[in-house]
């Protein structure tokens, strides 16, 4: 995994670095919005996989989600843990080494019998999923400025909730035509090739291609700096190609734990993904349970949450910068706002009125992911910087987890000893 200089800047003019720059943000957006859409093919499969395992072992519901409470808790550990290594040792090695892991716990998970190797091997799961978000977060901070991420960051949200749409659609078919085991056996598969492919064509940072670091790439396009091909490129601060040096555990642990604004993130968004996570994962036994649908046609309506999510995204990412002056509060604080009153009108729907059912899941996920990624995309960067961006990440993301580690057994308690009509309060005040 050796990085490799293809550039040269003090033979090169700025018109030239600018285009190279240019060309590398397209690469390295476009390889990481497939690599980590791919990463949801082996953490939503579980959704479809509980109708197949309760049928097959009798498992009750409290059991079921204590499968996705032991995936959260060690994904949030491992945010915590993988979001300080992403800052050292870059997405390349770590997020590399997470698909690979994920998709053979997967493998292995398909040949479970006993409930207690399967509680070890899908939480084991969800630490090697959490090499993936954060150190990619951080390869977006080096590859693109502030007044970018608005639009790029949104733009790459969309990879998670239209990964996480392919993902049902798949795991709904596979479900429906062959055994619950078959669920892990082929999104690990795809993850593996997807791995190979991201290994190849990721670079952490411009300076790996030879290329100034991000704050010096500001300038050039500004026009702040002189003319690269003029200058020594020994000497000249815009053409010194400088190693993305990690600054110290020390440094990035607490740029996390002393920013107030970094802590006020996190706390909003344990109570966002207490409520992202119920829909996530007990939205298809609801839907074919209370509202009486198939294993497929589940599939395809709670397809419309990440796929409303990805606009959802975009939008909210591109309105931060048109109307807010890149402040990402405003739109948060609204997008959870809608995502309680949605969720409310979702569960005391009229029955039988399943297109309005569809537009109130569709808003749901506008206003989930919407938020999800200002959060934890968005204001990661801009709170902790570059240098922190992936500590910062994993930091608010931990806390996430945390949420949907509560989420995940507490829910299906609240179903086994009250109803479902407890379980949505519960996520309608956690937003």
């Amino acid at each position: 995994m050796s990085t490799l200089t293809q550039y040269d800047v003090g033979k090169m003019s700025k018109t030239d670095i600018l285009s190279a720059w240019k060309s590398w943000q397209i690469r390295i957006f476009i390889t990481i919005w497939f690599t980590y859409a791919s990463y949801y093919l082996c953490r939503a499969n579980i959704s479809f996989a509980l109708p197949g395992l309760s049928d097959e072992f009798g498992y009750s519901k409290t059991l079921l989600g204590l499968l996705g409470t032991a995936l959260f808790i060690m994904y949030s550990l491992g945010q915590f843990v993988n979001g300080q290594l992403g800052d050292k040792y870059g997405a390349r090695k770590l997020v590399f080494v997470g698909m690979v892991g994920s998709a053979l716990l997967n493998i292995i998970f398909s040949f479970s019998t006993a409930f207690g190797f399967m509680l070890v091997v899908w939480g084991l799961n969800g630490y090697f999923q959490s090499m993936g978000w954060s150190p990619q977060v951080k390869t977006m901070a080096n590859w693109f400025t502030v007044s970018q991420r608005g639009k790029w960051m949104g733009l790459m949200g969309s990879c998670y909730q239209i990964g996480n749409a392919v993902a049902w659609l798949l795991a709904s078919y596979l479900a429906a035509n062959y055994t619950w085991r078959a669920l892990f056996w082929v999104p690990a598969i795809i993850f593996l090739i997807s791995s190979i492919h991201f290994v190849i064509r990721l670079r952490n940072a411009p300076e790996e291609v030879g290329l100034p670091p991000i704050e010096q790439l500001r300038k050039i396009a500004a026009g702040e700096a002189p003319e690269p091909k003029t200058l020594d490129p020994t000497s000249a601060p815009v053409c010194r190609v400088t190693e993305d040096k990690h600054m110290g555990f020390g440094y990035t642990v607490k740029t996390c734990l002393t920013n107030p604004r970094i802590w006020g993130v996190s706390i909003a968004f344990f109570g966002l993904d207490i409520i992202r996570y119920g829909f996530f994962y007990w939205a298809p036994v609801f839907l074919i349970e209370v509202q009486g649908a198939s294993i497929s046609s589940a599939g395809i309506s709670v397809a419309v949450l990440p796929i409303a999510g990805s606009c959802g995204s975009i939008f909210c990412g591109w309105a931060t910068g048109k109307f807010f002056q890149n402040r990402r509060a405003p739109v948060i604080c609204l997008c959870l706002f809608g995502l309680a009153i949605f969720s409310y009108l979702f569960y005391y729907a009229p029955e039988g009125a399943w297109v309005l059912s569809l537009i109130y899941l569709a808003v749901i996920g506008f206003c989930t992911y919407g938020a999800h990624v200002l959060m934890v995309g968005h204001a990661a960067q801009d709170f902790a910087g570059r240098k922190a961006a992936a500590s910062a990440a994993g930091f608010i993301d931990g806390f996430g987890y945390l949420g949907a580690a509560m989420t995940g057994i507490f829910t299906g308690w609240l179903v086994d000893n009250y109803s479902w009509t407890a379980a949505f309060w519960y996520w309608i005040i956690a937003a």
